[in-house]
């Protein structure tokens, strides 16, 4: 349900979003079904690449669990479903990018409700007055799962069925996500160049995403002590600080509107 809410939401403030740049505001929602099919396939596809061996046992239990969507598999999968729609609109790349960065911030942290109500993308064993337990999580936060699952070090102490409290890392993103959204939302109408509100959500999105990492329980470390997603995240704060820097130096109107339906 959630997912769908997510999507609801990036369609509407992409709608105003794109009636205020002059456009049919249609155009958001065509847009909307184009991220979700490419969206979920990706992040599907990426999660199979993380956990392949469990998918060649278990494909069809991988596969369509309401577990396993992975972000920047999303990302990556929207992106594309949403360039090859835009250009069949005629929209240029820099307007449609920077209407996305505002619909794809209010969707993440309307999605990441979803994780949370299920259980699923939790942190860490923590004893501090933020953890939560999830007895019945995707999977629940037993010291077993925590172990075998995510690689966590749990005292062998601990019994494999005792459920722990765990830092809500869904909590954290959702609150900063939203900060993001009302910082680009405010920023919209600044006269910026196409593509220039689009790099600023890139910088604080992977910034977001490289602080949350430290406290996710992740089986993907295979840099060090660097997850995958937070190496992803570097890159994508260094390539949007360029963008960014490059976008300010000079100035250009806006492409006017060309109607699209």
């Amino acid at each position: 349900m959630t997912l769908g809410l997510a999507f609801l939401a990036a369609g509407w403030v992409g709608g105003v979003e794109y009636e205020r740049k002059g456009y049919n505001k249609d155009v958001a929602w065509s847009l909307v079904m184009a991220a979700l099919i490419g969206g979920i396939v990706g992040a599907k596809l990426y999660y199979a690449f993380l956990n392949w061996p469990a998918l060649a046992a278990r494909p069809l239990e991988m596969l369509m669990s309401r577990s396993g969507l992975v972000w920047y598999g999303g990302l990556i999968g929207g992106t594309i479903g949403v360039i090859i729609w835009q250009r069949r609109l005629k929209i240029p790349i820099g307007v449609g990018a920077d209407v996305a960065a505002l619909s794809v911030s209010i969707a993440y942290a309307v999605g990441r409700i979803g994780c949370f109500l299920v259980g699923d993308d939790y942190g860490r064993p923590t004893e501090s007055w933020m953890g939560i337990a999830f007895p019945k999580g995707a999977p629940p936060s037993t010291a077993f799962n925590l172990r075998e699952h995510f690689g966590v070090d749990v005292p062998q102490s601990i019994p494999d069925w005792e459920v722990l409290r765990v830092h809500p890392t869904q909590l954290y993103e959702i609150g900063i996500t939203l900060a993001i959204f009302l910082a680009l939302w405010r920023l919209r109408r600044h006269p910026h160049k196409a593509g220039w509100l689009f790099m600023a959500w890139i910088v604080l999105s992977g910034a977001e995403r490289m602080f949350v990492e430290i406290f996710r329980a992740k089986d993907d470390r295979f840099f060090g002590s660097f997850t995958l997603a937070q190496v992803i995240s570097a890159a994508l704060i260094v390539s949007g600080a360029y963008g960014f820097w490059a976008l300010r130096r000079r100035h250009t109107p806006e492409p006017s509107a060309v109607p699209a339906t």
